[in-house]
């Protein structure tokens, strides 16, 4: 029988019929094994942005024989959109692997789960944010 609101316990069903957890051992291979999944989820997202970021064209600078047309901005190469498609694809796979095994309804899921999107995004994705860090070099403030 699937509980239908959260409980603690060791005996777990996660996302298929074969992934059972019986014991304290198995049930902390299972939790260890959601906590890698969540931080392998902020490492591919990583890579998304690393991909697109790469593919990013600088605009071109307008010529004098270019019609006065303002640009949208910079263009993202076919290839980098392909790789930052296939990506999300597979991100959004895991992420709704992951909200499914949220819905066996077990704490130490969950928990697993959301300390193992801490961990990667401090692994991974915290340095998007290092770029927005201002230093003031005037000693007075």
């Amino acid at each position: 029988m699937m509980h239908m609101t959260f409980y603690w316990g060791t005996k777990v069903t996660i996302l298929f019929n074969w992934w059972k957890t019986e014991s304290w051992p198995s049930y902390t291979i299972s939790l260890l094994v959601c906590f890698i999944i969540a931080a392998f989820y902020q490492f591919m997202e990583d890579r998304r942005l690393s991909f697109l970021a790469m593919g990013i064209k600088p605009e071109a600078q307008p010529s004098i024989n270019t019609p006065f047309i303002p640009r949208t901005g910079p263009r993202v190469t076919r290839p980098a959109r392909f790789a930052t498609s296939v990506l999300f694809g597979v991100n959004s796979f895991i992420a709704y692997m992951l909200m499914l095994a949220v819905m066996s309804f077990n704490w130490g899921v969950l928990i697993a789960i959301v300390l193992g999107f801490c961990v990667g995004y401090f692994l991974f994705r915290a340095k998007e944010y290092e770029a927005l860090i201002i230093e003031d070099t005037c000693a007075c403030s």
